[in-house]
Protein backbone atom coordinates (compact mmCIF):
# COMPACT_ATOMS: atom_id res chain seq x y z
CA UNK A 1 0.00 0.00 0.00
CA UNK A 2 1.15 3.31 -0.75
CA UNK A 3 0.86 6.30 1.07
CA UNK A 4 0.13 8.90 -1.29
CA UNK A 5 -1.67 12.34 -0.88
CA UNK A 6 -2.74 12.86 -4.42
CA UNK A 7 -2.33 12.21 -8.06
CA UNK A 8 -2.90 14.47 -10.66
CA UNK A 9 -1.88 13.41 -14.31
CA UNK A 10 -0.57 16.97 -16.42
CA UNK A 11 -1.80 16.97 -19.67
CA UNK A 12 1.11 19.98 -20.74
CA UNK A 13 3.98 21.12 -18.90
CA UNK A 14 2.58 24.36 -18.39
CA UNK A 15 -0.08 22.04 -16.57
CA UNK A 16 2.59 20.31 -14.57
CA UNK A 17 4.30 23.07 -13.36
CA UNK A 18 0.79 25.06 -12.16
CA UNK A 19 0.12 21.88 -10.18
CA UNK A 20 3.83 21.61 -8.57
CA UNK A 21 3.60 24.91 -7.68
CA UNK A 22 -0.01 24.79 -6.18
CA UNK A 23 1.31 21.92 -3.75
CA UNK A 24 4.69 22.67 -2.39
CA UNK A 25 4.96 19.36 -1.03
CA UNK A 26 4.43 17.77 -4.73
CA UNK A 27 6.70 16.25 -6.73
CA UNK A 28 7.20 14.78 -10.60
CA UNK A 29 6.54 11.06 -11.16
CA UNK A 30 6.79 9.98 -14.96
CA UNK A 31 7.59 6.04 -14.80
CA UNK A 32 7.78 5.71 -11.06
CA UNK A 33 10.59 3.03 -10.51
CA UNK A 34 12.35 5.25 -8.39
CA UNK A 35 9.56 7.57 -6.63
CA UNK A 36 7.23 4.53 -6.12
CA UNK A 37 9.84 2.75 -4.20
CA UNK A 38 11.09 5.91 -2.03
CA UNK A 39 7.22 6.09 -1.18
CA UNK A 40 6.48 2.62 0.07
CA UNK A 41 10.11 2.99 1.68
CA UNK A 42 8.00 5.62 4.02
CA UNK A 43 10.67 8.42 2.65
CA UNK A 44 8.57 10.17 0.35
CA UNK A 45 5.11 9.30 1.94
CA UNK A 46 2.26 11.67 1.90
CA UNK A 47 3.23 13.87 -0.99
CA UNK A 48 0.84 14.56 -4.10
CA UNK A 49 2.29 13.36 -7.11
CA UNK A 50 2.14 15.12 -10.61
CA UNK A 51 2.51 12.97 -13.63
CA UNK A 52 4.08 14.17 -16.63
CA UNK A 53 4.36 10.48 -17.78
CA UNK A 54 1.66 11.08 -20.60
CA UNK A 55 2.89 14.45 -22.24
CA UNK A 56 3.59 14.12 -25.42
CA UNK A 57 6.16 16.24 -25.78
CA UNK A 58 8.39 14.64 -23.30
CA UNK A 59 8.90 11.49 -24.90
CA UNK A 60 11.38 10.71 -27.83
CA UNK A 61 14.69 11.48 -29.22
CA UNK A 62 15.71 13.60 -32.02
CA UNK A 63 18.48 15.25 -34.18
CA UNK A 64 18.09 18.99 -35.03
CA UNK A 65 19.26 21.20 -38.08
CA UNK A 66 22.39 22.08 -36.09
CA UNK A 67 23.46 18.38 -35.59
CA UNK A 68 22.24 18.77 -31.52
CA UNK A 69 20.37 15.89 -30.21
CA UNK A 70 17.76 16.34 -27.85
CA UNK A 71 16.45 13.64 -25.74
CA UNK A 72 13.02 13.90 -23.86
CA UNK A 73 12.46 13.37 -20.52
CA UNK A 74 10.57 10.76 -20.13
CA UNK A 75 11.60 8.28 -22.70
CA UNK A 76 12.31 4.93 -21.67
CA UNK A 77 15.49 2.76 -21.65
CA UNK A 78 14.41 0.57 -23.99
CA UNK A 79 13.26 3.80 -26.32
CA UNK A 80 16.95 4.96 -26.29
CA UNK A 81 18.44 1.80 -26.56
CA UNK A 82 16.48 0.70 -29.64
CA UNK A 83 16.18 4.77 -31.25
CA UNK A 84 18.17 4.79 -34.29
CA UNK A 85 19.69 7.94 -33.22
CA UNK A 86 21.07 6.71 -30.19
CA UNK A 87 22.31 3.80 -32.20
CA UNK A 88 24.26 6.08 -34.87
CA UNK A 89 25.60 8.47 -32.55
CA UNK A 90 25.35 7.31 -28.76
CA UNK A 91 25.80 4.10 -28.77
CA UNK A 92 27.62 4.32 -25.87
CA UNK A 93 24.52 5.85 -23.97
CA UNK A 94 22.60 3.17 -25.53
CA UNK A 95 24.49 0.42 -23.99
CA UNK A 96 24.56 1.91 -20.36
CA UNK A 97 20.95 2.43 -20.29
CA UNK A 98 20.57 -1.19 -21.37
CA UNK A 99 22.49 -1.92 -18.27
CA UNK A 100 19.69 -0.72 -16.16
CA UNK A 101 17.80 -3.31 -14.17
CA UNK A 102 15.79 -5.77 -16.17
CA UNK A 103 13.69 -5.56 -18.89
CA UNK A 104 10.42 -4.75 -17.07
CA UNK A 105 12.57 -1.94 -15.40
CA UNK A 106 13.97 -0.53 -18.61
CA UNK A 107 10.39 -0.64 -20.40
CA UNK A 108 8.97 1.93 -17.95
CA UNK A 109 11.98 3.61 -15.96
CA UNK A 110 12.73 7.19 -18.03
CA UNK A 111 15.89 8.82 -18.33
CA UNK A 112 14.57 11.70 -16.99
CA UNK A 113 13.86 9.99 -13.56
CA UNK A 114 16.99 8.16 -13.70
CA UNK A 115 18.78 12.02 -14.07
CA UNK A 116 16.35 13.76 -11.70
CA UNK A 117 16.78 12.07 -8.84
CA UNK A 118 20.27 13.08 -8.15
CA UNK A 119 21.47 9.54 -7.13
CA UNK A 120 25.19 8.82 -7.92
CA UNK A 121 24.35 5.19 -9.11
CA UNK A 122 22.26 5.94 -11.87
CA UNK A 123 24.02 4.37 -15.14
CA UNK A 124 23.23 7.42 -17.15
CA UNK A 125 24.74 10.02 -14.90
CA UNK A 126 28.25 9.01 -15.57
CA UNK A 127 27.62 8.67 -19.27
CA UNK A 128 25.68 11.49 -19.69
CA UNK A 129 28.52 13.77 -17.87
CA UNK A 130 31.31 12.07 -20.60
CA UNK A 131 28.95 13.80 -23.17
CA UNK A 132 28.98 16.79 -21.51
CA UNK A 133 24.56 17.15 -21.67
CA UNK A 134 22.92 20.23 -20.73
CA UNK A 135 19.59 19.39 -18.86
CA UNK A 136 16.93 22.19 -19.87
CA UNK A 137 14.27 22.92 -16.99
CA UNK A 138 11.40 24.94 -17.15
CA UNK A 139 9.29 26.30 -14.12
CA UNK A 140 7.14 30.12 -13.40
CA UNK A 141 10.41 31.70 -14.19
CA UNK A 142 11.14 30.45 -17.15
CA UNK A 143 13.20 28.25 -19.22
CA UNK A 144 17.07 27.71 -17.79
CA UNK A 145 20.22 25.13 -19.38
CA UNK A 146 22.55 23.49 -16.93
CA UNK A 147 25.15 21.05 -17.67
CA UNK A 148 24.78 17.90 -15.94
CA UNK A 149 28.38 18.40 -15.12
CA UNK A 150 26.66 20.86 -12.78
CA UNK A 151 23.24 19.53 -12.26
CA UNK A 152 24.18 17.42 -8.75
CA UNK A 153 24.66 18.89 -5.87
CA UNK A 154 25.06 15.99 -4.11
CA UNK A 155 23.81 12.38 -2.99
CA UNK A 156 19.96 12.87 -4.18
CA UNK A 157 19.87 16.33 -4.38
CA UNK A 158 20.39 18.56 -7.85
CA UNK A 159 19.83 22.51 -8.82
CA UNK A 160 16.36 21.43 -9.87
CA UNK A 161 13.43 23.49 -7.87
CA UNK A 162 10.70 21.54 -6.75
CA UNK A 163 8.14 23.38 -9.20
CA UNK A 164 10.46 22.86 -12.03
CA UNK A 165 10.17 20.23 -15.00
CA UNK A 166 12.71 18.50 -16.93
CA UNK A 167 12.20 19.25 -20.83
CA UNK A 168 15.08 17.75 -22.35
CA UNK A 169 18.58 16.67 -22.44
CA UNK A 170 21.01 18.54 -25.29
CA UNK A 171 24.00 16.82 -26.66
CA UNK A 172 25.55 19.14 -29.14
CA UNK A 173 27.14 17.74 -32.19
CA UNK A 174 30.82 18.71 -31.44
CA UNK A 175 30.08 16.44 -28.09
CA UNK A 176 29.54 13.35 -29.97
CA UNK A 177 30.74 13.76 -33.76
CA UNK A 178 34.23 11.96 -33.75
CA UNK A 179 34.02 10.36 -30.67
CA UNK A 180 33.49 6.85 -29.47
CA UNK A 181 33.53 5.71 -25.65
CA UNK A 182 32.78 2.73 -23.36
CA UNK A 183 30.90 2.63 -20.30
CA UNK A 184 31.48 -0.15 -17.70
CA UNK A 185 29.04 -1.41 -14.91
CA UNK A 186 30.77 -3.09 -12.39
CA UNK A 187 28.18 -4.96 -9.98
CA UNK A 188 27.77 -8.27 -7.86
CA UNK A 189 25.51 -9.91 -10.93
CA UNK A 190 24.57 -9.36 -14.52
CA UNK A 191 21.24 -8.36 -14.05
CA UNK A 192 18.70 -6.69 -11.66
CA UNK A 193 22.35 -4.59 -9.94
CA UNK A 194 22.37 -1.36 -8.56
CA UNK A 195 26.03 -0.30 -9.58
CA UNK A 196 28.70 -0.92 -7.42
CA UNK A 197 30.67 1.65 -9.77
CA UNK A 198 30.07 3.03 -13.24
CA UNK A 199 33.19 4.11 -15.39
CA UNK A 200 32.54 5.78 -18.49
CA UNK A 201 35.43 6.76 -21.00
CA UNK A 202 35.30 8.91 -24.43
CA UNK A 203 38.18 9.83 -26.60
CA UNK A 204 38.76 11.53 -30.14
CA UNK A 205 41.33 10.52 -31.94
CA UNK A 206 43.39 12.49 -34.58
CA UNK A 207 42.81 11.23 -38.15
CA UNK A 208 45.30 8.61 -38.48
CA UNK A 209 44.39 7.09 -34.95
CA UNK A 210 47.49 7.34 -33.67
CA UNK A 211 47.46 10.55 -31.00
CA UNK A 212 44.55 11.40 -28.00
CA UNK A 213 43.15 14.64 -29.52
CA UNK A 214 40.74 14.75 -26.01
CA UNK A 215 39.70 12.49 -23.56
CA UNK A 216 36.46 12.46 -21.21
CA UNK A 217 36.48 10.33 -17.91
CA UNK A 218 33.17 9.82 -15.50
CA UNK A 219 32.10 7.90 -12.74
CA UNK A 220 29.27 7.08 -10.66
CA UNK A 221 29.98 5.79 -7.22
CA UNK A 222 32.88 7.14 -7.14
CA UNK A 223 31.95 10.09 -4.94
CA UNK A 224 28.66 11.72 -3.53
CA UNK A 225 27.67 12.56 -6.99
CA UNK A 226 28.46 11.34 -10.49
CA UNK A 227 31.81 13.09 -11.28
CA UNK A 228 34.14 14.09 -14.15
CA UNK A 229 38.29 14.16 -13.39
CA UNK A 230 38.90 16.84 -15.52
CA UNK A 231 43.21 16.41 -14.65
CA UNK A 232 43.24 12.91 -15.60
CA UNK A 233 41.60 14.05 -19.27
CA UNK A 234 43.82 17.08 -19.72
CA UNK A 235 46.91 14.23 -18.71
CA UNK A 236 46.08 12.31 -21.71
CA UNK A 237 45.20 15.07 -24.38
CA UNK A 238 48.43 14.97 -27.39
CA UNK A 239 49.34 11.50 -25.95
CA UNK A 240 50.00 8.75 -28.33
CA UNK A 241 47.69 5.87 -28.33
CA UNK A 242 50.71 3.89 -28.70
CA UNK A 243 52.26 4.92 -24.95
CA UNK A 244 51.86 1.99 -22.79
CA UNK A 245 52.27 4.00 -19.77
CA UNK A 246 48.70 6.09 -20.79
CA UNK A 247 46.68 3.55 -18.77
CA UNK A 248 48.57 3.57 -16.16
CA UNK A 249 48.64 7.51 -15.64
CA UNK A 250 44.93 8.26 -16.75
CA UNK A 251 44.26 5.41 -13.50
CA UNK A 252 46.50 7.51 -10.93
CA UNK A 253 45.18 10.74 -12.09
CA UNK A 254 41.56 9.54 -12.16
CA UNK A 255 41.99 8.33 -8.01
CA UNK A 256 43.57 11.74 -6.89
CA UNK A 257 40.28 13.19 -7.99
CA UNK A 258 37.11 10.70 -6.47
CA UNK A 259 36.10 10.20 -3.38
CA UNK A 260 34.11 7.06 -2.82
CA UNK A 261 32.82 5.65 0.22
CA UNK A 262 32.28 2.25 2.24
CA UNK A 263 28.84 0.91 1.87
CA UNK A 264 27.25 -2.79 1.98
CA UNK A 265 27.90 -3.21 -1.82
CA UNK A 266 31.43 -2.60 -1.51
CA UNK A 267 34.27 -0.82 0.79
CA UNK A 268 36.01 2.47 -0.14
CA UNK A 269 39.29 0.77 -0.53
CA UNK A 270 37.52 -1.60 -3.11
CA UNK A 271 35.98 1.05 -5.25
CA UNK A 272 39.51 2.49 -5.46
CA UNK A 273 41.08 -0.37 -6.41
CA UNK A 274 37.97 -0.79 -9.46
CA UNK A 275 38.23 3.15 -10.31
CA UNK A 276 41.83 2.23 -11.25
CA UNK A 277 41.20 -0.51 -12.91
CA UNK A 278 37.69 0.00 -15.00
CA UNK A 279 40.01 3.70 -16.12
CA UNK A 280 42.38 1.51 -18.00
CA UNK A 281 39.76 -1.30 -19.16
CA UNK A 282 37.59 1.33 -20.33
CA UNK A 283 40.51 3.83 -21.98
CA UNK A 284 41.47 0.53 -23.74
CA UNK A 285 38.26 0.08 -25.41
CA UNK A 286 37.56 3.55 -26.44
CA UNK A 287 40.61 3.88 -28.18
CA UNK A 288 39.59 0.41 -30.33
CA UNK A 289 36.43 1.91 -30.93
CA UNK A 290 37.70 5.05 -31.91
CA UNK A 291 39.80 2.92 -34.88
CA UNK A 292 43.24 3.39 -33.19
CA UNK A 293 46.18 0.54 -31.62
CA UNK A 294 45.88 0.27 -28.36
CA UNK A 295 48.69 -1.05 -26.32
CA UNK A 296 48.32 -2.03 -23.00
Amino acid sequence: MFDIKSFYEADSVEDAIAALTADPQSQVISGGTDVLIRVREGKDAGRGLVSIHNIPELKGVSLEEDGTIIIRPATSFSHITNDPIIKKHLSMLGEAVDQVGGPQVRNTATIGGNICNGATSADSASTMCALNAAVVLKGPEGVREVPVTEFYTGPGRTVRKQNEVCTAFKITRENYEGWEGHYIKYGKRRAMEIVTLGCAVRVKLSPDKTVLEDVRLAYGVAAPTPVRCYEAEETLRGKQVSDATIYDLFADKALSQVNPRTSWRASREFRLQLIGELARRALKTSITLAGGKADA
